[in-house]
């Protein structure tokens, strides 16, 4: 069988973890865990995953008994055998595999040649707060939605992420170092 999109496997996970849910449901916890933030996942992209699952026979949809507000009943979805096994395959696979680097930020810096190094030195300072700032905001999230007390699984969605951007954040300040360390001293003798 053909592996999962990004989107199918967080939405097995999601249905998994829930037992059963409504597509509403997945999108308030979607929003709520912050998964917009890496996933680039939208509504849409949702339901065309989750009719995706349908059609692989991961999941089935079933009318929901509760309903609020005006429109026909919502449909919850829910694991079925061979979603399960599906589940446990891709988990067991993205843990093994090792993870893909942001090739765009990788091939900015072998072009660093071709700008200037006061250039360079100030694109890798909005670097440095862009990734101050998006683990400000990942670190808020996180305690907002109860921290250390979280479930491992959740907590380890936050923590993985932050430990990252806080290695990121050395590599590019030491980057920075060895660029104005290059700029404040001697003259290059050719």
């Amino acid at each position: 069988m053909n592996r999962l999109s990004n989107v199918e496997f967080m939405l097995l996970q999601i249905i998994a973890e829930s037992k059963q849910a409504s597509g509403y449901q997945i999108n308030k916890l979607i929003e709520l865990r912050g998964y917009r933030e890496w996933a680039n996942i939208g509504t849409t992209s949702i339901y065309a995953g989750l009719q995706k699952l349908k059609d692989k026979r991961l999941i089935r949809s079933e009318d929901s008994v509760h309903k609020s507000g005006k429109g026909p009943l919502p449909s919850t979805y829910v694991m079925m055998e061979a979603g399960i096994e599906t589940l446990r395959n891709e988990i067991i696979v993205s843990l093994t595999s090792a993870r893909e680097r942001d090739n765009r930020f990788d091939l900015g810096l072998a072009a660093l040649p071709f700008i200037g190094e006061d250039e360079a030195v100030e694109a890798l300072r909005k670097r440095q707060n862009f990734l101050e700032e998006t683990l400000r905001n990942l670190g808020q999230k996180y305690e907002s939605q109860g921290g250390y007390r979280l479930p491992l699984h959740v907590r380890a969605l936050f923590l993985h992420p932050m430990s990252l951007i806080e290695t990121e954040k050395a590599f590019v300040a030491n980057l920075i170092s060895e660029l104005t360390g290059e700029l404040e001293g001697p003259a290059h003798v050719d």
